[in-house]
């Protein structure tokens, strides 16, 4: 017995459905910018107003996904890859997604842009200085990176390239959490309300 195959559903099939705009979010910084917490925040606010959203960070990636890799930039190159994939397949079934990664190399970030069509994309710059994070540091990781504890640490032994031209800039060192985090809100309202 011959099997008909259907055609494939299309992306603006799944869109339809999912009734909101996909979306992908990437916030940039150094640890202790307040990525993760903005990330976190703006997630609720979205799912609060109904969106369908996904949240990836580090800890998330780390703990699953990406176990295979370490620190090196080799690795840290694979582990946005992956990441960029993932936001991809997510950004085709319709999805909000939001991330946080340090990602520091500008090549990487690219990389990941130019896998999303270029409406559904946005790079976040969480901009907060060196000796900002430093302070809000409270698992110890650029003291022991300032020790020699831990190699290849963002900012310590190895670079950051800040993003030329993101979307968007969040000055989080002389910003208060909640004004960055409305100015965050806003924009992505904006952006996926204009498309749809």
């Amino acid at each position: 017995m011959l099997i008909h195959l259907q055609e494939p559903i299309r992306r603006d099939e799944r869109i339809k459905t999912m009734h909101q705009k996909p979306f992908v979010v990437w916030l940039t910084g150094l640890s202790g910018s307040g990525k993760s917490t903005l990330a976190s925040a703006v997630e609720k606010k979205l799912l609060e107003k109904g969106f369908k959203t996904f949240l990836l960070d580090g800890d998330l990636i780390r703990n699953g996904l990406n176990k295979d890799l370490g620190f090196s930039k080799e690795d840290r190159k694979e582990n946005i890859r992956r990441i960029g994939e993932v936001c991809k397949i997510l950004n085709e079934a319709g999805l909000i997604v939001i991330t946080a990664f340090i990602s520091p190399f500008r090549s990487d970030r690219e990389f990941v842009r130019s896998l999303i069509p270029s409406s559904d994309f946005a790079e976040v710059y969480v901009n907060s200085s060196l000796e900002t994070c430093e302070t809000r540091d409270v698992k110890g990781l650029y003291s022991k990176a300032r020790k020699g504890l831990i190699l290849e640490f963002t900012g310590i032994s190895s670079p950051y390239e800040e993003p030329l031209n993101p979307e968007l800039i969040l000055h989080t060192d002389n910003e208060p959490e909640e004004v960055s985090l409305s100015i965050l809100s806003d924009y992505i309202l904006k952006k996926i309300s204009l498309a749809l």
